[in-house]
């Protein structure tokens, strides 16, 4: 298993190695942490094409030395103007997969324009210059994306565009070939030379409406030109001593404050970590939090979410009354998409960004856009049908979104940065990290190694299964499969589980880093 890295100045985790080398190379170069950042989501967007890209949507949460406060960017889109509900007549649910599954436009290029605007030191050009270089000159394929190929060989080779940049030759590449994307390498080059509105209304915008409308997509022309995301101010709250920051809905961050929240009700220390006790206690309070997710997250534009009331301490004394550490509870699961990019940068000034980005499921749509390069996300998919659901469809509408960057201060400062990969699992696997890092002392990379556990379920499951990694001991599972779990075991360090990454400054004012071995990342500090 990894061990910690220690920096003295500065950190960057990702869950690519060469991403994060990207940002390193940033920060040697005199770039700050959001120009690192950025820099680091545009060469995830090359080198991990399965978990995100350019037609996704991203998070961002930042905190510059000079402000001294928690700022938010929401860089995710909304439905496009012809996204209804009778545009999916005679359908049941919004299609998974394919061209009319790409209902949203996609929000990543304005959230690296709208950070870099703000805060960047390095010119525009300079930040995007490692991606255009993995794109241009090719990278050797991570074992992650090439598994994730060969797993969805048939839904690439259903669009034309996409197998000819996937399945070269009409088969998956193995892990180690370089892989290049002259297509996305030139839509990142006129990106770099003319600035997100490159994006929005220039020349790729043009050809992503093109092939929309040629495909029989939704998105038009107008709605890429239209779109913008938001500057927004974070949810909080506290645990221990630690005050917490979550992206606001339409985020599920608050669902990873409510859990927390529950949890310090109980004595997590005089808890043993790994024990029955600790995995029940974590997984009933996830449970009543996601159930209170599930009733009311949407865009808070449409409908209120009574964050108010879920945030109280009052409310969580009140959850926790209701969990019982010998009993599993009965509460509805939904189906979600799982793969996501997280990443973070502390810089030495001590500004530190926590961003996470997503194409929503592997691959997204499966639909690259015309000669863009440009994997369209599916993230839309998510909305219901239902007229009544409180994530019904609407034009101009922001799905329920599943990322969740993070952030926990001590003394008016960042003490803790995280986050991970997994739809469902995100907040599941921030708690998991969390209180093995405040409660039982762990360090990054040891939270982030130790067993972990998922329950609900991932878009195409129909049980709601307490999946716990084989490192769980053998009598733990048992004992939970008593209390009433649908346990299902796993691999020792599985992909399920997500892809989690932390930074940590230690009482010595070093930075500690840990990136999970679940997946092909790294930390770098110095």
């Amino acid at each position: 298993m990894r061990q910690a890295v220690i920096g003295s100045q500065a950190m960057v985790v990702s869950p690519h190695y060469l991403a994060s080398t990207a940002g390193a190379r940033i920060l040697e170069q005199g770039g700050n942490a959001y120009d690192a950042a950025i820099a680091v989501s545009a060469a995830l967007a090359v080198v991990y094409p399965h978990m995100t890209g350019l037609g996704g949507d991203s998070f961002w949460l930042g905190w510059h030395h000079l402000e001294g406060k928690v700022r938010g960017y929401n860089a995710s889109g909304r439905a496009g103007s012809n996204c209804t509900i009778a545009a999916y007549e005679g359908m049941e649910s919004i299609p998974n997969r394919g061209i009319r599954s790409a209902v949203t436009v996609p929000g990543m290029v304005d959230g690296w324009a709208a950070v870099h605007g703000e805060y960047g030191r390095l010119p525009w050009a300079d930040v995007l210059a490692p991606a255009i270089g993995y794109a241009e000159d090719g990278f050797p394929m991570s074992p992650d994306q090439a598994g994730h190929t060969a797993a969805h060989r048939d839904m690439l080779a259903a669009t034309p565009e996409t197998a000819a940049i996937y399945l070269p030759g009409g088969a998956p590449a193995a892990a180690g070939v370089r892989f290049r994307q002259p297509d996305l390498a030139r839509t990142l080059r006129r990106v770099a030379e003319n600035g997100r509105d490159e994006f929005y209304t220039g020349e790729t915008a043009q050809e992503i409406a093109r092939y929309m409308e040629a495909e029989g997509g939704l998105l038009t022309a107008e709605d890429l030109a239209a779109h913008r995301g938001d500057w927004v101010a974070p949810v909080t709250g506290t645990y221990r001593g630690y005050d917490l920051y979550q992206m606001p809905p339409n985020s599920q961050g608050f669902a990873g404050i409510m859990t927390l929240q529950m949890l310090e009700k109980f004595d997590l220390a005089g808890v043993e970590h790994g024990s029955h006790a600790y995995y029940q206690l974590c997984v009933e309070a996830l449970k009543r939090s996601f159930r209170d997710r599930n009733r009311y997250l949407t865009d808070p534009a449409f409908s209120e979410v009574p964050l108010s009331r879920l945030l109280s301490k009052e409310y969580a004394a009140e959850l926790a009354t209701t969990i019982d550490v010998n009993q599993a509870s009965d509460e509805e699961a939904v189906a979600l998409g799982s793969d996501t990019a997280y990443a973070a940068v502390v810089d030495a000034e001590g500004n530190a960004v926590s961003f996470i980005q997503s194409l929503y499921f592997e691959y997204g749509s499966g639909v690259v856009a015309g000669n863009t390069g440009v994997l369209m996300q599916n993230r839309g998919s998510f909305f219901s049908l239902d007229p009544n659901h409180v994530n019904a469809l609407q034009p101009g509408k922001r799905s329920f979104h599943t990322l969740m960057p993070a952030m926990a201060f001590q003394g008016g400062k960042p003490a803790i940065v995280y986050g991970t990969q997994g739809g469902e699992g995100q907040p599941q696997t921030q708690t998991a990290i969390f209180t093995r890092m405040v409660d039982y002392g762990m360090d990054p990379q040891q939270a982030i190694n130790e067993p972990r556990w998922v329950w609900g379920r991932t878009w195409g499951e129909q049980t709601r299964e307490l999946k716990l990694e084989s490192r769980v001991a053998p009598e733990v599972q048992a004992s939970l499969a008593a209390a009433g779990h649908q346990v299902r075991t796993v691999g020792a360090f599985d992909g399920v589980m997500g892809h989690a990454h932390a930074i940590r400054r230690d009482e010595h004012g070093f930075l500690q880093g840990g990136s999970d071995p679940r997946c092909d990342g790294a930390a770098i500090g110095w």
